[in-house]
């Protein structure tokens, strides 16, 4: 299998720690990580294409060839060809909170940060759009709030005592932030915690360059 993504972009982010913790807890995954040059252009042309036709990123090679394309159904692909360590639960209610937390982090987060990213500092040379950032900036404080609550706690990672696929999703959001300068209010101490033990972890550390 091939995983074709470009660094520091949300989406591959997230499958690419998904996979290094999966390597931390033992799990052998034969995927080869391949870097699409977004900058160069590369993901417009027809090698590119014809993985996907939309041009987007991350893309998933599978072993007859075919491709997937979406970031969540290439985790939970892999999740169920290698299920150990479980990194979406052990069980129904495990699996269920787990799932509620990588939705809340991703649609309530990522994507809010990623509007606002595009909005005001777009790496793809996007022209600024205020009203845009400002609502993205208005949904995204209450997502944040509700995983401040969440890891008020002391939990480790977002979901509990082990890592999951929310804490893969919620860091890649939180590596776009900083590299497109999206402030998270310091003020969410709980989420500033998490942030700086996960960012301090070799899994993250092996991944994110931002």
């Amino acid at each position: 299998m091939k995983l074709y993504f470009f660094p520091v972009a949300p989406n591959p982010t997230r499958v690419r720690l998904y996979l290094a913790e999966k390597a931390a807890g033992g799990a052998r995954i034969p995927v080869e990580q391949v870097v699409v040059k977004v900058r160069e252009g590369e993901h417009r042309k027809p090698e590119h294409l014809a993985r996907n036709p939309l041009g987007k990123l991350p893309v998933l090679e599978l072993p007859d060839g075919s491709y997937l394309t979406e970031s969540l159904p290439i985790i939970e692909y892999l999740e169920e060809r290698y299920p150990d360590p479980p990194l979406i639960g052990r069980d129904p209610e495990e699996r269920a909170r787990v799932r509620e937390l990588e939705r809340i982090a991703d649609i309530g987060v990522l994507q809010q940060v990623s509007r606002i990213v595009h909005a005001t500092n777009s790496p793809l040379g996007l022209a600024p759009v205020p009203a845009v950032a400002e609502q993205a900036r208005g949904l995204l404080a209450p997502n944040l709030r509700i995983l401040e609550d969440r890891l008020s706690d002391g939990r480790s990672f977002v979901a509990g005592d082990l890592p999951s696929i929310a804490d893969s999703t919620l860091q890649a959001a939180f590596q776009f932030a900083r590299f497109g300068k999206v402030d998270i209010d310091p003020a969410l101490e709980n989420l500033a915690r998490w942030d700086r033990a996960y960012r301090d972890r070799e899994v993250a550390k092996s991944v994110l360059i931002a």
